[in-house]
């Protein structure tokens, strides 16, 4: 659903109206749902992973495509896809999009009349049982895509991973993030090796490390050279990719063979001033 002002519809109304889906699952008495946004999740990572992890896993989902917000739309599309239970509404301003408008809307009233409003928690409550149970009872049912043919239904791949492989994920995730906040790249004080379009590192850096300057320059060519692969494979500009978790994933690979490898925070900060130099 949206959370942001988007036309006539302020913040605060969104804020109302996600109350107004939680009081009716909430008076769900045939199954005990837990209500949350598909954004929402306790342990700390990249939002697009968890919104699409949510998107997939969920059981059953509303979708309130009132306002016709891209985010929305391009959510439910992903869930469609996913063809698993899925319940939409809408206002009675918005109209309807012409390829899911022959899946059955739920309306509310955009100025959420209170008698109109009580009707449509029960109407919503209602839905959700009955489409959950239909699932449940049907291991062939579809909300959409099944009613145009047969096809393969996208999934997610589903690793089991060690445990320290699980602790690098998160650390990368949480690295990845905490890049995103910073807005500068930090600094290494008394320069004194600096290569045009590379970055500067101090003396004392490179001898903790155990490594010369000209040893250093091939490494930053290496890592420039594999940055650059990295975004043209994927159609984007070296500048696009910061803040990119499966970037700084798949260097922290790349540079296993290497005599100076980053790791964690240190990693995603070279990296980025890396991407920097060359944008």
């Amino acid at each position: 659903m949206p959370i942001s002002a988007i036309g006539d519809c302020s913040a605060e109304h969104w804020a109302e109206v996600k109350e107004i889906f939680r009081e009716a699952v909430e008076s769900i008495s045939d199954y005990d749902f837990d209500f949350l946004l598909v954004s929402d999740q306790n342990d700390v990572g990249i939002i697009q992973k968890r919104i699409v992890q949510n998107l997939y896993n969920c059981q059953i989902i509303i979708c309130d495509v009132s306002c016709k917000n891209p985010n929305v739309m391009f959510e439910l599309g992903m869930r469609l896809a996913f063809d698993k239970p899925t319940v939409i509404v809408k206002d009675d301003v918005t109209d309807y999009s012409f390829d899911t408008s022959m899946i059955e809307h739920l309306e509310y009233p955009r100025d959420l009349r209170f008698k109109s409003i009580v009707k449509f928690k029960e109407r919503l409550a209602r839905k959700l049982v009955d489409t959950y149970q239909a699932s449940l009872d049907d291991p062939e049912h579809s909300t959409f895509l099944k009613n145009f043919g047969s096809f393969t239904v996208a999934k997610l791949e589903q690793k089991v991973g060690t445990t320290d492989q699980v602790i690098l994920d998160m650390m990368m995730d949480m690295a990845a993030q905490i890049s995103g906040l910073n807005a500068s790249v930090r600094k290494f004080s008394d320069a004194r090796e600096h290569y045009p379009g590379r970055v500067s590192v101090n003396r004392s850096y490179l001898d903790r490390a155990n490594i010369t300057a000209d040893e250093y320059k091939i490494f930053q060519d290496a890592i420039r050279d594999f940055i650059s692969e990295y975004a043209s494979a994927r159609g984007v500009s070296p500048e696009d990719l910061i803040g990119s978790s499966e970037l700084y994933k798949d260097i922290s690979q790349y540079l296993e063979g290497y005599k100076y490898p980053w790791r964690g925070l240190d990693l995603v900060n070279h990296v980025n001033a890396f991407i920097r130099t060359m944008s």
